[in-house]
């Protein structure tokens, strides 16, 4: 059953408005996924949603209704608003009518259970939402572990963020607000090398480097690369070579090249 709501001032509508900022998505622990292809992943998932708010215009999607079968089963209430109210709650420029108010999910490092040789990403202060949903995807489609996620990077949990996942949020075990010295213990515990992207002296090309053994790799910050106590701490220092005039390769761009190869090696073996 689809219940209709015809206030701006309805108490779920403003909530949905209000964790457009991430002091509220932190204060309710909620957050919002929005748009079809998101909402097909998140409900497939085990995680909790507390809502969904959609208008008409997509009541007769196909695919629209099969998520709302599906949500009917969770046992999850739907509520129809106006465009009007829609696109007060809405963070895309052409919404497609239809979003989920979820809990966030955060898996704690210390109680994640790590199997033979596991491949981790770590990401050092990244601030581009794009680059880090866009990782997180590239992380999914080789088989990493986990996404490890440093102190001081984009909140994982904003809606540019998790658009760019396109859905893998659902589906990697991501641990954020994590320290150096936090990740440093994990890594010395679990015996996991710790492989950092940087480039000096000591760095090897990327594939003359080993990825099968358990392994974390980190990529550093867009403007200022990896922080020094990582760097310090880093068992292996990698880079990408380059022949053309281009000083570096987009963050999101290296750490795919960088995760292939390390499936590359992890198939072959």
């Amino acid at each position: 059953m689809i219940e209709i709501i015809t206030s701006p001032a309805n108490k779920k509508v403003k909530l949905a408005a209000s964790l457009k900022q991430k002091k509220h998505r932190d204060e309710t622990n909620l957050f919002i996924a929005e748009g079809i292809r998101l909402i097909e992943e998140a409900v497939k998932s085990n995680w909790q949603i507390e809502f969904c708010i959609c208008t008409d215009e997509v009541l007769h999607n196909s695919r629209v209704t099969t998520i709302f079968q599906i949500l009917e089963q969770k046992k999850c209430d739907v509520y129809q608003v106006s465009k009007a109210i829609y696109d007060k709650i809405s963070d895309t420029k052409e919404p497609q009518g239809i979003l989920l108010v979820l809990q966030k999910q955060q898996t704690q490092l210390a109680t994640l259970e790590v199997a033979d040789n596991p491949l981790f990403i770590v990401l050092d202060e990244l601030q581009d939402p794009g680059n880090v949903g866009t990782i997180i995807r590239t992380a999914d489609a080789v088989g990493c572990q986990g996404v490890i996620i440093m102190k001081e990077s984009v909140d994982l949990f904003a809606a540019k963020t998790v658009r760019a996942t396109m859905g893998s949020l659902f589906h990697v075990p991501i641990i954020t607000e994590v320290s150096a010295d936090t990740l440093l213990t994990f890594t010395d515990q679990h015996k996991i090398v710790l492989q950092v992207t940087a480039l000096d002296h000591e760095a090897k090309e990327y594939f003359d480097s080993d990825f099968r053994d358990a392994t974390a790799i980190v990529f550093g910050n867009e403007g200022n690369g990896v922080s020094h106590s990582l760097l310090d701490a880093a068992k292996q220092k990698i880079f990408i070579p380059m022949l053309g005039q281009s000083e570096s390769l987009n963050v999101a761009t290296a750490a795919a090249v960088i995760l292939y190869e390390s499936f590359r090696q992890r198939r072959s073996s």
